[in-house]
């Protein structure tokens, strides 16, 4: 018997993240994920008259095609997943990972070369079509989490199945004054950055790209950062892992990277992906109010309230910065008072302390009002 729980997710996921209309056609890409989830997705597209298409992958199998592939086969890849997704008008990736680190023994330059290859599909799935990607509960994911895994599925479902129509409610006005903002400057343990956010529109995220969902983005201006951030969550990229990430920043540019766990090389060597990768494409501010703890999963991790996240690599066109790159590595800081605490400040005031929002319009964003 299919869990209520996976019925309502598929069908939130297709009637209003996505919105997908009569007529409409929609790629479903699934990774080490239970058919249930499928067949609930392609349930929920039948009922509103849209067109499923739909691709069950397995990490263990992708891994090994990205290993033994040639650059002609890459290319061929590509050229095949791009002219699938010119016909569709919707995406939804749903992703498990029996294990995290799969792709770690992948040669770096074999996945650069993947990454670069696969880039213009991923430009036109994020910038063309309407998209929600996510992740699936797993016994993996629930020792990332330190969880059991009964209730890492309860934390999983309590977290995407929030009230986004009062988040985007409450968000408003977050977007309403980033978009006013001129300078940022972020403070905390290691951590004294500035930069200009001027004229870059302001997105809410409430439900409708990444689930579980939970922020305001936006991007810097591309050489207005300055300073030094210190990221106190622990992250992977391409099966690596990382943390305690330092960078520091002159005019924009990354001028200096290291990590207190990871390769260095290996980090720089990510940064040193193209030009725009040692530039920042995005800013943003986490929370969800049933994401507390980082799990070394962005997708949940980008979200955890009382967090921010200051992206290298590409921009988007909502918040467009000009900065153009293969990779976008959404890097976590979270500002809690047991994570070391911080503040962010707009305009020379302070707006948000150890992960409260402290000025009037904004404290319905608080974790005491969101998670009612």
């Amino acid at each position: 018997m299919t869990d209520p729980r996976v019925t309502k997710l598929a069908e939130n996921l297709i009637n209003n993240a996505i919105a997908l209309k009569q007529g409409e056609n929609i790629l479903i890409e699934t990774t080490d994920t239970p058919d249930e989830v499928t067949t609930e997705l392609v349930k929920a597209v039948a009922k509103v008259g849209g067109n499923a298409f739909v691709h069950n992958y397995r990490g263990r199998v992708r891994r090994e095609m990205i290993k033994s592939a040639t650059i002609e086969q890459m290319q061929l890849q590509a050229d095949l997943a791009m002219a699938e997704m010119q016909k569709m008008q919707a995406y939804i990736a749903i992703r498990g990972a029996d294990n995290a680190l799969e792709n770690c023994d992948i040669d770096g330059r074999q996945m650069l070369n993947y990454r670069k290859i696969n880039e213009d599909v991923l430009n036109y799935r994020v910038n063309k079509t309407r998209w929600c990607v996510l992740r699936w509960p797993n016994p993996s994911m629930a020792q990332g989490a330190k969880m059991s895994s009964e209730a890492f599925e309860d934390f999983y479902f309590e977290a995407c199945l929030a009230d986004y129509p009062k988040m985007a409610k409450a968000a408003q006005n977050l977007v309403d004054l980033m978009n006013r903002t001129d300078k940022v400057r972020l403070v905390a343990n290691g951590t004294d950055l500035t930069f200009s956010i001027k004229d870059i529109p302001a997105i809410p995220c409430c439900g409708n790209m990444n689930i579980p969902d939970g922020e305001v983005y936006t991007a810097p201006v591309r050489n207005s950062v300055n300073g030094v951030i210190h990221y106190n969550t622990p992250t992977l990229y391409d099966g690596k892992y990382f943390s305690n990430i330092r960078l520091e920043f002159k005019d924009g540019k990354i001028v200096n990277a290291t990590c207190e766990s990871g390769d260095n090389v290996a980090l720089n060597a990510l940064f040193d992906t193209d030009e725009g990768g040692r530039y920042v494409g995005e800013f943003a501010i986490g929370f969800n109010p049933f994401v507390n703890a980082p799990m070394c999963d962005i997708l949940f991790d980008e979200k955890i309230a009382g967090s921010i996240h200051f992206t290298p690599g590409r921009c988007y066109e909502e918040a467009p910065n000009g900065n153009i790159s293969a990779i976008h590595w959404d890097l976590v800081l979270i500002m809690r008072p047991e994570y070391g605490g911080g503040e962010i400040w707009f305009d020379d005031k302070l707006i948000r302390k150890d992960g409260l929002f402290v000025v009037d319009e904004l404290k319905c964003l608080n974790p005491d009002q969101l998670g009612k």
